[in-house]
């Protein structure tokens, strides 16, 4: 079964996917949980949110920490799916908004056009759609909804918007369930809970 938890940044997707995790953990001794993390500390702000969440997780699993296994892996999602996967195995990967935005506008100064970028974000769609419809286990897909504010005045930025607005729409067609987390509450939009 793959799920999409979608919803505004706060909206409590993050704990949505915890909970989860945790009935699937406690549904049997011989499952497990990888968490792939597409955040990058960049800044100390972010380096500081990824310290506290990294605490946090460790703090609500608590025994069942040593069933969960964490890896940072900010662009290449696909590989990462198809290595860790597995029928006893739950993948949640947190979260699309990031991984796209590390894809389409990457930190480290580079030579490459945006047309590059984008031939090379298409590839690893295309790599992560396939990979996701081909998951043998469990997989939760965190996103972000974003496109229900104003619009943005930045060219870079409506590409970005409209970007992970079709990326949320492909995903949501491979996945089984899709649901909108609003706060902290989760409303079924696909499939049932």
């Amino acid at each position: 079964m793959r799920e999409l938890l979608i919803g505004g940044q706060k909206s409590g997707k993050s704990a949505q996917a915890e909970r989860l995790a945790h009935r699937w953990l406690a549904a049997s001794p011989t499952h497990g949980v990888v968490l792939i993390a597409t955040a990058l500390g960049l800044d100390a702000e972010m380096r500081a949110r990824i310290a506290r969440h990294q605490a946090d997780r460790a703090r609500r699993f608590g025994e069942q920490i040593h069933r969960v296994v964490t890896i940072e892996e900010p662009l290449h999602l696909a590989q990462c799916l198809a290595a860790h996967g597995g029928e006893n195995t739950l993948i949640v990967i947190d979260c699309l908004t990031l991984w796209l935005t590390h894809c389409l506008m990457p930190a480290e100064s580079t030579v490459k056009t945006d047309a590059d970028l984008a031939r090379e974000y298409a590839a690893q769609e295309t790599a992560l759609l396939s990979a996701l419809g081909a998951a043998t286990g469990r997989v939760i897909v965190v996103s972000n909804e974003i496109g229900l504010g104003v619009i943005p005045m930045g060219e870079q930025v409506r590409r970005f918007v409209d970007a992970l607005g079709v990326l949320n729409q492909r995903v949501a067609q491979v996945c089984d369930t899709v649901t909108l987390m609003t706060a902290g509450l989760p409303m079924q939009l696909k499939g049932a809970a």
